[in-house]
């Protein structure tokens, strides 16, 4: 996992998340980690459910849970607009 730190919160991409990368990019569908770390911090659309939180900004959906000082993302995928 590799974390960055964003408004002194740690956001780390779980081993499939940095996999999804990959997996989208032989789809031809390209996102940068600004673009996933811009659709959790300033979202259009925010659902919590349980644990995990659905953000949604610009065609992504990010899939995370929050612990404390720590967010870390699930997974994400295109939506469409």
């Amino acid at each position: 996992m590799v974390g960055t730190v964003v408004n002194k919160t740690m956001l780390i991409f779980t081993k499939y998340a940095e996999q999804k990368f990959d997996i989208l990019n032989k789809h031809k569908v390209f996102f940068t980690r600004e673009q996933i770390e811009d659709a959790i911090n300033v979202p259009n659309k925010i659902i919590k459910r349980k644990k995990y939180f659905f953000a949604e900004k610009d065609g992504i959906k990010v899939i995370y849970q929050k612990e404390n000082e720590l967010i870390k993302v699930v997974t994400f995928y295109p939506t469409k607009d």
